[in-house]
């Protein structure tokens, strides 16, 4: 089985805690990922988009068979700006895409003494991040549609182009996300289980299709 993302509209606070958008709690020697990027002739690193942060404890029960971390937290950052609406110089279509544009990242601890707030900032301190939003999660058939861990990729050919890899996690347009992605197209993030398993989120591939 997949397991279902839901995002809710909330006035709670979700310090450490499962959450889509808004800015990620992270252990203070965490680096933030960037990606290098040419732009007029200039060179330099731009952050990618914090996508969701996954407090493990509430995926375990919907995770039968343990494929994933079930304590710490865990965190998916992509470059997907232009899928929000942004102008963008990470900006990317269908088919793979080029190494570093996304990244996901593990703590396997969660401390809420030492965990900061990363907020990303434009020059006039005002907030630069979508609004944040509840995540809940629900048992879902693994070929489902929507925003999923788990499971296989639909709507796209992702399936049939990487048949050993996993499914992380998969991003599909959903009104209260603000993501529009090409009529039925799909992002999925996919590792090998083998490399899940040594925890190489590095070796994450990401298709949009």
């Amino acid at each position: 089985m997949a397991i279902r993302l839901k995002l809710n509209k909330t006035e709670r606070i979700l310090f450490c805690g499962s959450k889509w958008w808004g800015d990620p709690d992270m252990p203070e020697n965490m680096q933030y990922p960037t990606v290098e990027v040419t732009e007029d002739g200039e060179t330099f690193d731009y952050p990618l988009t914090f996508v969701c942060q996954i407090n493990c404890e509430d995926i375990a029960p919907f995770d039968k068979e343990g494929k994933l971390p079930h304590e710490g937290m865990l965190y998916f950052f992509a470059a997907i700006d232009q899928w929000l609406g942004y102008e963008s110089p990470t900006e990317q279509g269908s088919g793979e895409w080029p190494k570093g544009h996304v990244a996901v990242k593990y703590a396997k601890a969660i401390n809420f003494e030492t965990f900061q707030t990363c907020m990303m900032v434009d020059d006039e301190g005002q907030q630069l991040t979508e609004s944040e939003l509840e995540i809940v999660f629900e048992e879902c058939e693994d070929d489902a549609e929507g925003i999923k861990l788990l499971g296989s990729p639909s709507g796209s050919d992702a399936r049939g182009k990487y048949p050993d890899l996993l499914n992380l996690l998969q991003l599909a347009s959903e009104p209260v996300s603000g993501m529009n992605f090409p009529e039925g197209m799909t992002l999925n993030l996919m590792i090998k289980e083998s490399d899940l398993g040594y925890g190489n989120w590095k070796k994450t591939k990401a298709y949009l299709g």
